[in-house]
């Protein structure tokens, strides 16, 4: 035996035991009793995981972590739609593989509404993995065989195939192979779950991808024929381009169910049993912010066409007293949750004829937060030092000039903030503009907040501008302003008349 094979099967005998070990049997019990735990159980999904896989809810400590709600809300729709079509895009550790795998399966098949599961992996070994879990149950799990009989038959119990007493029957397949064959006798598949298809290779391949799109959709799902015919994908979308967004793309009659980790803004948990908010603070302060989006809230970096990571040039900010001319622009928002616009707060400063980036709050917040930062990075500029602060005069009304007025008492300090006329054209072609100054190497960014939050989320809204582009451009719109400002302070000695072009500056050191 191969030592990879033989760490699978002591795996598997290790997986059987935890479940035996899981739950004692009341041998005592009456029958009315337990046609009543049955009966619920088959209609109340998170009661049936308390009853029935309790080994899967319970933490180190043995403390029952209660169903979440985005977990019985899905189940739900599985139920009722016996021809449902869903992308489930949930957020990493939100088990939605127990979910697909093995919980709704299993609820399905004590309701007898499931006949013929194919789990899909990205290869055939993986599936062969993830479909062990639902195998062991039905072999270890004493509860499960007191209210519904022995189901484990031997001559059809193989490692990645297997067909229970009553009929049911499971069958591992690795994404891209052959499905012709999975016809039984008058049996099809009718339940069918892909799960984490997409690895490291395939988001770099999109032949790649759209060919497993097609082979989903005109090879798998074509081998269900019957009055069910439920088909699930489940991956959390952590790249730009996906084979679940190629699905998408294709079809629109499929549900797609989003369940996104945290609110970036106020790190409220999803699954508050399980996750506090400084969990998640703690996530963005060890990948970082933008690998925390696009592992847990659906949100994948974009790579940029328009503007591209190697245009971004980082190096040493000059001291803040070297700045011809320092500005803060704000790109006011009211709302303040996770769907809402971003509070933009961007400052730059004119060096010679650089455009320097030095700091910035970009954050899903309401207004007060923003203003708040603002008078705290204003105290903490050397008194020979000033900030120009602007927002559109657009944005005004009482509201914003009320919480503006107690901040400012609250920080005991002047902002002296303008408001300015709003900007004619489109915002994209306004933004636009500043390419060449990219191009160029004219606009620098204080590599001290490489590492800042909120300036690579600013980035990650740089890099999503192009043209017909629906994300979000806060960030991307106060640069442009301020930089826009900053170019009334260029000295005419910088120019070069002949050439039409800026004199390259000194000491920049980058």
């Amino acid at each position: 035996m191969k030592l990879a094979d033989k760490r699978i099967l002591e795996d598997y005998r290790a997986k059987l035991e935890r479940i035996k070990a899981s739950g004692d049997i009341d041998v005592f019990e009456t029958k009315e009793t337990q046609t009543a735990r049955i009966n619920r159980a088959k209609k109340d999904i998170a009661y049936f995981v308390k009853t029935y896989l309790r080994h899967y809810i319970s933490d180190a400590d043995g403390k029952i972590i209660e169903t979440p709600d985005f977990h019985i809300a899905f189940a739900a729709k599985v139920k009722k739609n016996k021809r449902i079509k869903a992308i489930m895009r949930w957020a990493r550790a939100h088990a939605k593989s127990v979910l697909a795998d093995l919980i709704l399966p299993l609820w399905l098949w004590i309701n007898d509404d499931i006949g013929y599961l194919v789990l899909i992996g990205n290869n055939e070994e993986k599936a062969k993995i993830l479909l062990s879990d639902l195998q062991a149950e039905f072999e270890a799990n004493e509860q499960l065989k007191h209210d519904f009989g022995t189901q484990m038959r031997y001559g059809t119990w193989e490692k990645g195939y297997f067909i229970t007493k009553n009929g049911f029957i499971a069958k591992a397949v690795g994404a891209g192979q052959d499905v012709r064959g999975l016809r039984m006798k008058a049996k099809r598949p009718d339940y069918i779950v892909a799960d984490d298809l997409e690895d490291k290779d395939t988001v770099r391949n999109p032949k790649k991808q759209d060919e497993l799109a097609d082979w989903i959709l005109s090879a798998v799902i074509p081998t269900m024929d019957g009055d069910r015919a439920r088909f699930l994908l489940a991956n959390n979308r952590f790249a730009p381009r996906m084979i679940q967004t190629v699905l998408e793309e294709l079809t629109d009659t499929w549900t797609i169910d989003r369940v996104n980790a945290y609110n970036p803004a106020s790190y409220e948990s999803r699954w508050a049993a399980k996750y506090t908010p400084d969990y998640w603070r703690q996530i963005e302060r060890e990948i970082g912010v933008i690998k925390a989006n696009a592992e847990y809230n659906n949100t994948p970096h974009v790579q940029g066409k328009i503007f591209k990571q190697e245009q971004i040039q980082w190096g040493q900010a000059p001291h803040k007293n070297q700045f011809r001319k320092i500005v803060g622009h704000w790109d006011v928002a009211y709302a303040g949750n996770s769907t809402s616009d971003y509070n933009a707060v961007r400052v730059w400063g004119l060096y010679n004829s650089d455009f320097w980036y030095l700091d910035s709050f970009v954050k899903q917040t309401k207004m007060r937060e923003a203003v708040q930062w603002m008078c705290d990075y204003q105290k903490r500029l050397p008194q020979t030092v000033t900030i120009q602060w602007r927002f559109e005069a657009q944005f005004w009304n009482d509201e914003v000039q009320r919480v503006i007025n107690e901040v400012q008492n609250e920080f005991k300090l002047n902002l002296n903030i303008v408001k300015t006329e709003a900007p004619r054209g489109r915002k994209y072609d306004r933004i636009e503009r500043l390419q060449p100054y990219f191009q160029n190497s004219r606009i620098v960014w204080d590599k001290d907040k490489k590492a800042h939050a909120d300036t690579q989320i600013g980035l990650q809204q740089l890099f999503g501008i192009e043209p017909g582009y629906r994300s979000h451009d806060d960030a991307p719109d106060a640069d442009e302003q301020a930089i826009r400002y900053l170019e009334n302070y260029l000295r005419v000695s910088n120019f070069n008349i002949r050439s039409g072009k800026f004199r390259k500056p000194q000491n920049r050191n980058l």
